[in-house]
């Protein structure tokens, strides 16, 4: 079987061209995130981003190992809203929630089918990726729908991604007391990066 005219090939094109695509997506929402003054999502945005941009290097490399020089493919990619951050959360967990399922496990059995076990694999293990992405777009579409992003129903340390200041209470103050970095850079303890369950610092 040539590698070029299987369908494999033209869904890891198809792959490479909507991780690139959702990086970029992901990118120009962290800049409105930005615009806005919301570091926190900023963050996310560009974090979630490089994961992407990792998704869409694995598929070219898969792409570059079977000799493919160039892939012809039809496609139908989303055009996200850019200024209402609720919305921008919304559309991109949505579009992880279908990457993850029909469109990955049915690209990996196709894969198995023809014969590419590797391939199948790698679609396989970024479907499970993609609904930890749309899991945490729908936390902060929750939390920002319900305008909880810097408030909670009870007591609980906030972390400032600028400083490291942790403040203690059911919200947050406009400004860090310490650094002065706008209400945007706090995010719950427990969310923070580099933290253990519970918030505390990670000794294991």
């Amino acid at each position: 079987m040539v590698f070029q005219n299987t369908q494999t090939c033209k869904n890891l094109m198809r792959a490479f061209a909507g991780e690139s695509q959702a990086r970029n997506r992901y990118t120009l929402a962290a800049k409105a995130a930005k615009e806005q003054q919301y570091p926190v999502l900023e963050q996310m945005f560009l974090f979630t981003a490089q994961q992407e941009l990792t998704h869409a290097s694995l598929f070219y490399e898969y792409l570059q190992k079977h000799g493919i020089t160039a892939v012809e493919i039809e496609g139908g990619y989303p055009v996200d809203p850019t200024g209402d951050l609720t919305a921008v959360l919304e559309a991109a967990r949505n579009n992880e929630l279908e990457e993850f399922d029909p469109v990955y496990p049915e690209f990996a059995r196709i894969a198995a089918a023809e014969g590419f076990e590797r391939e199948a694999f790698l679609f396989r293990s970024i479907a499970d990726i993609e609904r930890t992405h749309a899991d945490r777009f729908a936390m902060f579409a929750d939390l920002m729908r319900n305008d909880r992003l810097f408030s909670g129903e009870t007591d609980t340390d906030w972390l400032c991604l600028h400083c490291g200041n942790v403040h203690h209470g059911s919200g947050v103050p406009t400004h860090c007391p310490v650094c002065g970095g706008v209400q945007g850079y706090f995010i719950r303890r427990t969310c923070a990066p580099y933290t253990c369950e519970g918030g505390n610092v990670c000794t294991r």
